[in-house]
């Protein structure tokens, strides 16, 4: 098992119950359970339009290869009702592999570790609480 740290990010509708649906399909997934959940924090919408963000991280383990995780993690996001308009626009849920054991992984369908955890100190907060020693 291999552990794997998930951010989730919900602007529209009802974004408390959209993280909570999106934490209960992630520990469904086969292989793969959640050991840990950070608080949720309000944040600005990044370089887009739209209502502010509702954001959490969850620490799973996994044994499923990163592909495949973040495949579920699409289905998920599809089955809750996310449609992008454009980049960056405002949506139902977000579900991005923060950090994927100790990997660093370059494609052009993921990047390990995301890039977004430099930039929005959000991140960084939420990894912390639930993992304080994390570097």
């Amino acid at each position: 098992m291999t552990d794997v740290f998930v951010g989730l990010g919900s602007n529209l509708g009802d974004r408390w119950k959209n993280l909570t649906k999106a934490i209960k399909k992630i520990n469904a997934i086969e292989d793969t359970k959640i050991v840990k959940k950070s608080s949720f924090l309000k944040t600005k919408p990044h370089q887009a339009p739209g209502p502010d963000y509702l954001n959490g991280v969850v620490k799973i383990t996994t044994n499923l290869n990163p592909e495949k995780l973040l495949d579920k993690l699409k289905e998920i996001e599809e089955r809750l009702g996310r449609k992008q308009a454009f980049k960056n626009a405002p949506r139902i849920i977000d579900l991005d592999i923060l950090l994927y054991g100790k990997q660093k992984i370059k494609t052009n369908k993921l990047t390990i570790p995301h890039p977004g955890i430099k930039t929005r100190n959000f991140l960084k907060k939420l990894l912390l609480e639930i993992e304080p020693n994390l570097k």
